[in-house]
């Protein structure tokens, strides 16, 4: 199906990439990016003369106190921060990057589609390990870091979708990820849900992740291969194969492609202990157990 070709009217082409250019070129900068993001939130948000206020000293109420620091990153936590083993000096930016994305998400300019998606496409090449060129980000993307995310070219990201990179993920050139999709990098043990296992999660060149799809953590989908709507792939999908159910499992190959692809018999392997990653935890820290529970099984 051929799209139609959209755009602005001129001076509002003119603003948005005046304003893009301007971000870029401060992320890109040598200015403390706590400060970037505080400013352009503030102005995204419309909230200059209520900010310039209260840092003159002027009377405010809790409540604008509490929503006018939070444009500074800096004042915020994320559930990413919690996680003892994460990358701190990456962290330490790419944190303020993502406030900075789910902000933005937040503001009636995240449905203005031709500004937002340009926009993200910004952001990600500060925060993403690497992007590719022509990718399209939808509304409500979310990240565990954003760091350890690297994106082929011409993806498409839809509404909703979570990319989990406690781990590492690769997603290939001319992948499209349907709304509602959760690609995983990271798992709990079974007993122990305190543990995790890290993982390398790799979705190849032309994949669709249709609608409300799940991939665990260390799954490679293959060159291709479909994932069904509302499907979880715990195992490897094989190039050119179509995967459906919970768990997916390859029910059929793409008409045209069969001479290329793996047979169906020999599909459905679990390879992902191939792809777990290492890692250390830091000596000096504070480790807690938020559920407190008693984990001697009965049996042992």
């Amino acid at each position: 199906m051929t799209k139609r070709h959209v755009s602005l009217p001129p001076l509002a082409e003119e603003g948005l990439r005046s304003f893009i250019r301007e971000v870029d070129e401060r992320l890109s900068g040598e200015e403390d990016t706590c400060d970037v993001v505080t400013d352009v939130l503030i102005d995204l948000h419309g909230d200059r003369q209520a900010y310039e206020r209260w840092q003159s000293g002027e009377d405010v109420s809790p409540a604008e106190r509490v929503r006018l620091q939070g444009y500074d990153p800096c004042n915020t936590t994320l559930e990413s921060e919690y996680y003892a083993e994460k990358d701190e000096a990456k962290f330490k930016r790419s944190k303020h990057l993502q406030w900075l994305w789910r902000q933005f998400d937040a503001t009636p300019m995240a449905d203005n589609v031709e500004f937002a998606l340009r926009f993200r496409r910004m952001l990600a090449d500060h925060l993403f390990e690497s992007c590719g060129d022509n990718c399209r980000f939808f509304k409500n993307i979310s990240f565990t870091y954003g760091h350890n995310i690297e994106v082929g070219d011409n993806v498409v990201v839809h509404d909703d979708v979570h990319l989990d990179d406690r781990g590492k993920l690769t997603i290939g050139d001319r992948v499209s990820i349907s709304d509602d999709t959760h690609i995983y990098s990271h798992d709990h043990d079974a007993v122990d849900q305190t543990h995790i296992d890290n993982f390398h999660t790799i979705v190849e060149d032309d994949v669709r992740l249709t609608y409300d799809s799940m991939v665990r953590a260390g799954v490679r989908v293959g060159e291709n291969a479909v994932l069904a709507a509302k499907s979880i792939a715990g195992k490897d999908i094989p190039a050119h194969h179509i995967a459906a159910g919970t768990p997916a499992k390859s029910i059929a190959i793409k008409d045209g492609w069969e001479s290329v692809a793996e047979p169906l018999a020999d599909a459905n392997v679990d390879r992902r202990a191939e792809r777990e990653l290492d890692y250390e935890v830091p000596d000096d820290i504070t480790v807690f157990d938020e559920f407190q529970r008693d984990l001697s099984p009965p049996d042992r």
